[in-house]
């Protein structure tokens, strides 16, 4: 059994890590580090909740630290984790510098422990469908890939430490950059060059709240957008290539459930978990051919977790390694760079 300690229990603690975990057969939520509020308690009174880290650490059974605080003490924490010689899993993203990202991979190699960063959406459906139809070949070589997150709400969230000027790692590109740059990163590897612009859509934004990243490849152009204000949502994953094309509307239905009142809690998460009806499927053209719906593979977000157990137990390699974290940071700060100085950037370039 994989005992774990949750460090924060915000929006990403509450909904995307606490049940995923407590989903897992041989996985057990055993402390919570929650330093002023008691939702944690309220929601899990059988857990222990702890208000230091020192107080969870002192728990020698736990293996496996999650750290879902916000951006700006994703190292601290992590690094304290990993000096206490705990196997450490990190919200995206990893760190605000690559400086600090490279010392935490270093130390977990020292310590031999264990470190990868929470990139959920890869067990997103729609992305799964994607990776398939790619690896298949059936849309032929791809010359273009799009992904885009659209979103409506035209004021900033009160209080909300993503949308404030004065947090470190604040906006949304590095809020849901690292999971559209980590699925075109997973796809297609490492692009040539790269161009960004973090836009202010909203008048009241005081960091940035849309974005557009473009990776370029040789035969290849990857637009990866957010948007803030798009009230009827393009779509979602959309490729073209040399034997047809494929595009998807919607999001995965698991956030959804997962931020509701009827968030799963234990094992049993039901037979249809992360399926969707037959009206949300993506449409394949192959060409000469008439259009046809492709089924949406089954999403589910516990595999992270249960590929964590296994590699933990030593039972398989982390499906989210340094070597590929480490690309995603990189391509978060060239993107930075690349929209400060308004320009394309090459991959090799300075990531800081």
């Amino acid at each position: 059994m994989v005992r774990v300690g949750l460090i924060g229990f915000g929006l990403a603690g509450q909904a995307f890590h606490a049940p995923v975990i407590r989903g897992i057969p041989g996985m057990e939520l055993a402390c919570i580090l929650e330093r002023h509020t008691d939702n944690a308690k309220k929601r899990y009174p059988e857990i222990r909740v702890a208000r230091t880290l020192d107080e969870m650490l002192a728990d020698k059974s736990i293996q496996l630290c999650l750290v879902a605080t916000p951006n700006d003490s994703h190292f601290s924490y992590a690094k304290a984790c990993l000096e206490a010689d705990r196997d450490v899993v990190v919200d995206k993203p990893l760190t605000p510098t690559m400086t600090e990202a490279e010392e935490l991979v270093r130390l977990a190699d020292k310590r031999g422990r264990l470190i990868s960063v929470y990139q959920d959406r890869r067990w997103d459906g729609a992305f799964l469908t994607v990776k398939k139809l790619v690896q298949a070949g059936t849309l032929g070589a791809i010359a273009e890939y799009e992904a885009r997150f659209d979103r409506f709400r035209l004021d900033a969230k009160p209080n909300a430490w993503r949308e404030q000027p004065g947090f470190a790692a604040a906006g949304v590109l590095w809020d849901l950059g690292p999971h559209l740059i980590d699925g075109a990163l997973v796809l297609f590897g490492e692009p040539q060059s790269l161009y960004a612009r973090a836009l202010c859509q909203r008048e009241t934004s005081t960091v940035d709240d849309a974005f557009d990243v473009i990776l370029q490849y040789p035969r290849l152009r990857a637009t990866l957008r957010a948007r803030i204000i798009a009230y009827a949502p393009s779509h979602h994953l959309l490729l073209h290539g040399t034997a047809g094309s494929f595009v998807k509307y919607g999001m995965d239905p698991q956030e959804e459930i997962l931020r509701s009142a009827n968030y799963p809690d234990g094992h049993d998460w039901g037979a249809n978990w992360g399926l969707e009806p037959e009206e949300r499927w993506g449409t394949l053209s192959p060409v000469n051919q008439p259009p046809r719906k492709v089924p949406t593979e089954r999403g589910d977000y516990r595999g992270f977790y249960a590929n964590v157990r296994d590699a933990i137990e030593k039972k398989a390699s982390l499906d989210v390694p340094p070597q590929q974290f480490m690309r995603t940071q990189r391509a978060i700060l060239l993107a930075h760079k690349s929209s400060r100085e308004k320009r394309v950037v090459d991959w090799n370039e300075v990531a800081e």
